[in-house]
């Protein structure tokens, strides 16, 4: 019997050329940084002496994919921001989030969900629910508050004030069929207080709030720009889990939103979440 060439080539381990993973590493280091770094950081971080180093960002500089910045830093250039750019365009936020709500409410048990800003104000658009019956009043489609609620508080303390401002005029429509009557339509004396809290710690819960027996987590994810494009949330009968900042179900949606963060760009901040989860 011939043999098939293109099958057994295809099982074999494909060739590289190692100085090219070499380079690689190096630009692996600069993206954990999330920072321009000098020469000797930069190697040091991909765990390469500086003489070796520095003729593979010689040529990375020749390539585009690096340059220096005025203190002689070595940062993006301009080839690696336009390829970043071009991964950035293809994705979309909540379908690159859905694998993630699907793997918080299998891992947690609990009822998983994200939000983005619509028009109207933050809106549901996708729930995942908790294999328990947990009579969670939420459905694909709902406005939430942003005075009395874990995910409309997170939105709100990234928006812009004169933004802010102009929705939280539309606040009485938010509250609307959402078993949220009886609550305020006007934010608290302490509605600042909490919205810088929740910049500071990006997490945020409503316990039996406002909807009484249902506790929920919530996290902001961010975008390229610095921007919330998405917050997730997990939801359950209130008792039934911890709620606290370094409570499992929180330190897993956190992380969730961290990966998210870092596929979307937000390098910094993703850097600072995940500096938290350790």
């Amino acid at each position: 019997m011939a043999r098939d060439d293109s099958v057994s080539a295809n099982a074999k381990p494909q060739r590289g050329i190692q100085a090219l993973e070499s380079t690689g590493v190096l630009l692996e280091a600069l993206v954990a940084a999330g920072r321009p770094l000098p020469l000797n950081a930069l190697a040091r971080d991909a765990g390469m002496a500086p003489a070796k180093a520095h003729p593979h960002l010689v040529s990375l500089q020749r390539a585009g994919l690096l340059s220096r910045d005025a203190n002689g830093n070595f940062e993006a250039g301009g080839l690696s921001l336009a390829l970043g750019l071009m991964a950035l365009q293809r994705l979309s936020p909540t379908g690159e989030a859905e694998p993630e709500i699907l793997a918080l409410a299998q891992a947690t048990g609990l009822s998983a969900a994200m939000a983005v800003l619509g028009p109207v104000g933050p809106t549901v658009v996708r729930l995942e629910e908790a294999m328990r019956p947990q009579h969670v009043s939420l459905r694909i489609g709902t406005v939430l508050s942003l005075v009395n609620t874990a995910i409309g508080r997170t939105f709100a303390a990234f928006l812009p004030t004169p933004v802010l401002d102009g929705m939280l005029g539309q606040e009485p429509v938010r509250m609307a069929g959402l078993g949220a009557e009886g609550h305020a339509a006007t934010p608290p004396a302490d509605y600042g207080v909490r919205l810088t809290a929740i910049r500071d710690r990006r997490f945020d819960t409503a316990l039996s709030n406002p909807v009484p027996g249902i506790d929920t987590i919530a996290v902001p994810v961010f975008d390229h720009t610095g921007e919330v494009i998405l917050v997730l949330a997990l939801m359950g009968s209130s008792g039934s889990f911890e709620t606290s900042f370094d409570a499992a179900p929180s330190q897993a949606l956190r992380a969730a939103a961290h990966r998210l963060s870092w596929r979307f760009g937000a390098v910094g901040r993703a850097r600072g979440m995940a500096d938290e989860l350790r």
